[in-house]
């Protein structure tokens, strides 16, 4: 029988959602003035306390002990974030934005926009430690992508876990391939939107 978040984590698990509601209404509250019409460029939101069987796992790909208190301690994406944006630009001015907030300290960037993966993902990752009444540190992970990557990665993360798959190396192959043309595509869309707001302030 699978064990429950709270079995899993303990005490801890009030303070991961508590964790996890705060970048929630962080996100939601990004100030959105500066850009045309008050648009906002997130164009959703995502988020969740990794599963303990999930978590189990990955500590066994790990090496390490699979209990709750070196999950908390060892993996920084316990809870995870997703922002979805439209443009590469917004990426990047959120990240920014977040750098700046007094709620956590942003520990590590992975910048995977600039340096992608040998499989074409792109997206930016911003590893962040809370504070904690205990000594013990909280840690998330939030990922920004744009929208065009984040529908390439979901069947990516399909792949992932499909076992004997027909063609799987040429369906490998054709990912690859598909994620520098969105690559392209996005490079492509930032360039043609501050062509038109630019004419909108000419």
């Amino acid at each position: 029988m699978a064990l429950t978040y709270e079995e899993y984590y303990g005490e801890a698990f009030s303070r991961l959602k508590q964790v996890e509601q705060t970048l929630l209404d962080l996100i939601h509250d990004y100030p959105t003035h500066s850009y045309p019409n008050s648009v906002g460029p997130i164009l959703y939101c995502k988020s969740r306390i990794k599963q303990p069987d999930s978590m189990i796992r990955k500590l066994e790909q790990r090496g390490l002990p699979t209990d709750g208190e070196t999950a908390l301690s060892h993996m920084h994406d316990t809870v995870g974030v997703r922002i979805v944006c439209s443009f590469l630009d917004d990426v990047d001015k959120i990240a920014s934005w977040l750098k700046t907030r007094p709620e956590f300290e942003v520990i590590e960037t992975k910048d995977y926009i600039s340096h992608p993966k040998p499989n074409g993902y792109r997206s930016l990752h911003l590893v962040l430690s809370f504070p904690s009444p205990s000594n013990q540190k909280l840690m998330a992970e939030i990922q920004l992508r744009t929208i065009a990557i984040d529908f390439w990665a979901a069947l990516e993360h399909q792949m992932k876990y499909k076992k004997n798959v027909e063609h799987e190396k040429i369906i490998w192959g054709e990912l690859k391939r598909c994620a520098d043309e969105i690559a392209s595509v996005d490079v492509s869309m930032q360039t043609l939107q501050e062509l038109i707001l630019n004419d909108q302030w000419n």
